[in-house]
């Protein structure tokens, strides 16, 4: 017998403390908001969106960070997903949202990563998208998902 979902009736919120350059953590956090809007009942097409958009925002914090938070706010009406960090912030946004322009350094490409579709992925998938860099201080995104959009 399948296990009923229950339906959210009020805004479910999360913090995951991401750290930079800890490849073996990298990606648990996105897993788990992923397996959390499953466990909730959202359609598989708001839960894929969803979850690149968390991964693609914790591997920037794992590669161009020193630490960071992602941190979602779940509700029936729309997903929340803000990846905030301490780090070098982005010199050219225009240039970033570029696909495949990357600022990663070669060691991390060579591990597969770094290959600058990571801002326009996450861009691609949202309903909003916000973006916020200070040089020396760090980056603000907000990702904005309506499931019935």
């Amino acid at each position: 017998m399948e296990k009923q979902k229950k339906p959210v009736t009020k805004d479910i919120k999360h913090e995951y403390s991401i750290k930079g350059m800890d490849f073996v953590a990298a990606g648990e956090a996105s897993s788990n908001i992923k397996h959390t809007l499953q466990l909730i009942g959202f359609a598989p097409a708001v839960i894929r969106r969803a979850a690149i958009a968390a991964y693609e925002a914790e591997m920037n914090i794992v590669i161009h960070a020193w630490e960071g938070v992602l941190i979602t706010s779940i509700s029936p009406e729309r997903i929340e997903i803000i990846a905030a960090d301490t780090g070098p912030g982005i010199p050219d946004i225009d240039q970033a949202m570029k696909e495949g322009y990357s600022t990663a350094p070669d060691h991390i490409r060579e591990m597969g990563f770094g290959a600058g579709m990571g801002l326009p992925n996450i861009r691609n998938v949202s309903d909003e998208f916000t973006l916020d860099s200070s040089l020396g201080r760090g980056t603000t995104l907000t990702v904005v998902i309506y499931p019935t959009a």
